[in-house]
Order: structure tokens, then C-alpha cells, then sequence
């Protein structure tokens, strides 16, 4: 299962994409439930007048303190960063945390309208937002005993109410597709109210968990972590790291997200740094690159000696790689001959 993320009000270099797959029933003429996979919430629109050139004021919100940052109108309340808002989404009512302070950006750089802050959270939006938690534990409890009487091969992750309480959202994850129409009519007629499965990758149930990675430190998609960016093996091999998948690999399975961060260093040094079994020229002497380290930026050198071989470290700045150049040039020149 691929991870996808929504495009709304998001900055346009991010290249994300929108992707729905809703089916909408009646339930007792008056209830209904959306069957979604990997769907974020979608954000209800507010023109905003001006041409692209104009700034206009923003602040990113995280939806209930975690997951992407969207942008929002602060509509001139003191917003600072850390703090509690409600804000006003398409699917309703919804408290999140400010990511960053009010800040302009170019109109032309936003993907949708803004939509405003509604206000600061207040003691009693706090409060119901706790009660809300405490509601969802229970929601999980049944619905795993719900999803054990059917016998789906379906894992619950994690319950969310909705801030106004008019609809409940289960996370889960499974291997393909699974068909919970009886759930979903079982669950809407217990909690009688709006029910929505959705359907989530590894990466998202880690995301959602949370844990300790092998650094030893929380999860970076649980903490900091605002969209999931493609990790592919070439920049494990990049870095010289071993090709062990426990290594490399995080407890979603998937490869380590922090892969991506210093990549641009390990790809600029591998350029400036000699290869392995290259002849290069040394402050003892000329020798040949034995092994290199990327993030020292150092190579251990076997020394031509007639009676000795030595091997040395240097770092890249004590090297002449150009001498080395020169007089490997006539050499070439003579096995070709």
C-alpha cells in the first residue's frame, strides 16, 4: 500500500496528489459512512481576494497536534507557535496545534483558498478534547471485538472522534482489500453516528503509534516528521551502509526515513573523495585507496614501499590527486602499448 498525501493548502513545490475513493450509504434514512483508503482531511475553502503577486497571512496548523502542516487564515488572532486552535475543515470542526508563527507567503504558492482560524482553543475545547480521547478508547474496544465476531483480517490502529463528535474514523491497516460493509453497519448502529474506515499504510500505523527507532530517540514521522518522502536502496548504498535489511530498515519495515537527510553530504563527498584500489599521492608517498570513509571524509592508503607496505589514513585535503593524475597518465600509456 502506497502513502499518499492530499494537496490542499499546501505549498505547490511539495508535488502532492489528492486521490478519493468514496462510496456513500443511508443508514435509517438519517445516518451515513464514508468507505475511504489513505484519505487526509480535506479543507473547506474561503476566498481570499488579490492577485498571485499579493502576500497574504498564513499559519500552519497540524490536525490535533499531528501529521502534515496545512495552512490556515490566522484572521488576526495572536496565533503563536505551540498554541491550540479550532479551525473549520469539510468534514467539520477540528482542533489542531499552530506548527509555525503567522507568516507571508506569495498567494501563487498556495494550492486552494485559505480557510480562517475559527479561534484559540479555550479550557472547555481542551477539556472536550480529552473527554473525546477517553470516548475513543472505548470506540477501539468494541470495534476490535466487533472486527474478531466477523473474523476480518483487518488490524485497528487507532480511533478518532471528530471535535463536534458527528463522526468517528477508524485507522486500519490489512494486506489487501477487505469488504466491511456488516462492521460498518454494526458500528453506526452502536454509536449512532457517522461512521468512517479508513485504510492505512505501515508507514501510517508507525506514524500513528509511535516508538523508538534503533537511534535509540521517538520515531522522526511521530515527532517532527510533516510527509513521508519516497527512500529507495540507492541512497543506502550512497552512504556505504551495509545492505542488511534489519540495518536499514525501520519498524514499519519500510527503509529508514532518515536515509534522506544527509544523502546531498554523502553524494558531494563521494564525488570529491577517490575510489577504492585508485593511485593517488600522499605526503609519504604514492599508494592505493585501500577503503574510504564518506563521513570523515578520510582514506586509508597502502604506501609503495620495495621493502614495506604501510597503510595510512589521510584526509581528502592532504592528497594531490592531480600529481597522481599526471603521473598515472604515461603509465596508461604503456599498457596500451
Amino acid at each position: 500500500m502506497n502513502d499518499r498525501d492530499m494537496k490542499d493548502n499546501r505549498i505547490n513545490d511539495l508535488n502532492e496528489q489528492e486521490t478519493f475513493d468514496d462510496s456513500d450509504i443511508e443508514l435509517n434514512g438519517v445516518e451515513s459512512f464514508i468507505i475511504m483508503e489513505e484519505r487526509d482531511h480535506a479543507l473547506a475553502e474561503c476566498d481570499v481576494s488579490g492577485s498571485e503577486d499579493d502576500l497574504v497571512m498564513v499559519v500552519g496548523i497540524r490536525l490535533r497536534g499531528r501529521g502534515k502542516t496545512y495552512f490556515f487564515s490566522p484572521a488576526g488572532l495572536l496565533i503563536e507557535c505551540g498554541e491550540y486552535v479550532i479551525v473549520e475543515t469539510a468534514q467539520g470542526m477540528e482542533l489542531g496545534v499552530a506548527s509555525s508563527d503567522p507568516h507571508e507567503v506569495l498567494m501563487s504558492t498556495l494550492n486552494s483558498p485559505l480557510k480562517e482560524v475559527l479561534r484559540i482553543a479555550t479550557n472547555d475545547d481542551l477539556c472536550h478534547f480529552d473527554e473525546n480521547k477517553i470516548r475513543e478508547k472505548e470506540a477501539a474496544d468494541i470495534a476490535r471485538g466487533r472486527i474478531a465476531h466477523y473474523g476480518l483480517e483487518m488490524s485497528l490502529v487507532d480511533v478518532e472522534y471528530r471535535f463536534d463528535n458527528k463522526k468517528i474514523t477508524f485507522y486500519f491497516t490489512a494486506d489487501g482489500r477487505i469488504d466491511f460493509r456488516e462492521l460498518v453497519r454494526d458500528l453506526a448502529s452502536i454509536f449512532r453516528t457517522r461512521i468512517e474506515l479508513r485504510q492505512i499504510g505501515v508507514r501510517d500505523e508507525a506514524s500513528m503509534v509511535g516508538g523508538l527507532a534503533v537511534c535509540g530517540r521517538e520515531l522522526c514521522c511521530s515527532t517532527f516528521l510533516k510527509e513521508f518522502k519516497p527512500v529507495s536502496i540507492r541512497l543506502a548504498k550512497d552512504q556505504n551502509l551495509s545492505m542488511n535489511p534489519a540495518k536499514i530498515s525501520g519498524i514499519c519495515g519500510r527503509l529508514l526515513c532518515c536515509l534522506n537527510y544527509e544523502h546531498e553530504a554523502y553524494v558531494d563527498a563521494k564525488r570529491r573523495l577517490p575510489k577504492k584500489n585508485t593511485r593517488v599521492m600522499t605526503p609519504e608517498g604514492s599508494g592505493v585507496v585501500e577503503s574510504v570513509n564518506l563521513l570523515k571524509e578520510e582514506v586509508s592508503v597502502r604506501l609503495d614501499h620495495e621493502t614495506d607496505s604501510s597503510i595510512i589514513t589521510c584526509r581528502v585535503d592532504e592528497l594531490d590527486l592531480n600529481r597522481t593524475r599526471d603521473s598515472s597518465e604515461p603509465n596508461k600509456r604503456k599498457r596500451k602499448i
